[in-house]
């Protein structure tokens, strides 16, 4: 590596350092196991928690395009500093004045965290890295960040249970707090970057917004690109939640339950970890690694073996590497002033996906059990890469030059 190698690759290694300790504190939260247990607790019903959880959806995905625009019209940094200060004052609410209403603040104030930070972060990591010359690293940056993610999660599960002994509500509640908090400052530790502007470029709020829904519609490679992230990540993201109840289906006892949840979180740490790597994909090695990964779920589903949860593991790891493949595509593809904006797009996206797949999950496991429910949503992974192989041989074709016209 050359000296000049060296001194633009330094700023880089920063700015994911301060990244995957961003990404670690805002999944290090201790009320996520416990959240749920809290609501009973307090006497809401089903349908009361229910309304939380769907208060909880719809907020960020109003706010999911929005904020996206602003963070092309202000600091990013400003927003994901301002996103914790939000979670924070909401988790303190729950464990200071638990009610139904109180709750719903919290979760409208975590759901506009979650809109602040996304489209904002990716905008922010990209574009810092494009200015030292290490665009090509945004890839292994995310997924490690992801990976730093999984971790974090999984030990705050396994803190929560002796902090909830020692102090209840009030302690986890307390570490989550202070959790936000230090995400919030960490956040003031990135060095933002903008790309260069131009006159054109220098865009009001709603003047970005046009520009970055503008862009996201009409340019067909970012088009393509939202639309494989969305898919993407949406599916395996929904189905996580599920996989406690394909063990107890493949008669795994309560005790055992966190065992299997592990081996997938490996999994999709493995898959982060394997994402820089797998930039290199081109679309047919992408096709056939979504069509692998789709039947080693769909296999291992349907075993009704607590074995199966391995290959199910391997595909959730796969599947987290061509997520982050395909967001770095999508910044690659993005060349107007409004990234964050465009990211957002591809946010909801993915919330509206994930919505038609729990919808359709309870209606398939519903009626054919959980097995199969995993299996059926392993489809649309096969369309998805039966359109790459098609849209690559497309574009093959319109490169072909027309055969010549013979003389008359």
């Amino acid at each position: 590596m050359s000296s000049l190698t060296r001194v633009f690759s330094a700023p880089a290694d920063r700015l994911a350092g301060t990244l995957y300790v961003y990404t670690f504190l805002d999944e290090f939260v201790l009320l996520y196991p416990v959240y749920a247990l809290l609501f009973t607790d307090t006497g809401l019903s089903v349908a009361e928690i229910t309304s939380l959880f769907v208060i909880w959806s719809v907020t960020g995905m109003v706010l999911e395009v929005p904020s996206g625009a602003w963070a092309d019209t202000v600091s990013r940094r400003l927003l994901l500093c301002l996103g914790q200060l939000l979670a924070a004052t909401g988790f303190a609410l729950w464990v200071i004045f638990p009610s139904y209403w109180a709750f719903a603040v919290g979760f409208v104030l975590w759901g506009a965290c979650g809109a602040l930070v996304s489209g904002a972060m990716e905008a922010l990591v990209y574009e810092s890295l494009d200015r030292h010359g290490q665009a090509g690293r945004y890839a292994q940056v995310m997924g490690r960040a992801s990976s730093v993610g999984l971790v974090a999660n999984a030990l705050a599960i396994a803190l929560a249970i002796p902090v909830f002994a020692a102090g209840g509500y009030l302690a986890v509640g307390a570490a989550s707090v202070l959790a936000c908090l230090l995400c919030s400052a960490t956040a003031l530790a990135f060095r933002e970057h903008r790309a260069t502007a131009t006159a054109e470029d220098e865009l009001g709020y709603w003047a970005t917004m046009r520009a970055g829904l503008a862009e996201a519609r009409g340019d067909r490679r970012v088009l393509r690109a939202v639309i494989l992230l969305a898919v993407v990540t949406a599916i395996w993201g929904a189905l996580e939640e599920y996989v406690p109840f394909l063990g107890t289906e493949a008669g795994v006892a309560a005790t055992g339950i966190p065992v299997l949840v592990l081996i997938v979180w490996i999994g999709a740490t493995g898959g982060g970890l394997l994402a820089g790597a797998a930039r290199r994909l081109t679309e047919r090695g992408l096709a056939v690694t979504l069509v692998a990964a789709a039947l080693a779920m769909a296999g291992g589903a349907l075993s009704g073996h607590p074995a199966g949860i391995v290959p199910i593991a391997v595909a959730f790891g796969l599947f987290q590497m061509s997520g982050v493949v395909a967001d770095a595509r999508l910044q690659d593809g993005i060349t107007g002033p409004s990234r964050a904006t465009v990211t957002s797009v591809a946010g909801l996206g993915t919330n509206v996906v994930t919505l038609f797949v729990y919808a359709g999950y309870g209606t398939v496991s519903s009626m054919t059990g959980h097995g199969v429910g995993f299996a059926v949503l392993a489809a649309p992974y096969v369309l998805v890469a039966l359109w790459l192989v098609l849209r690559r041989r497309d574009q093959v074709d319109r490169r072909r030059p027309a055969p010549a016209k013979s003389g008359t």
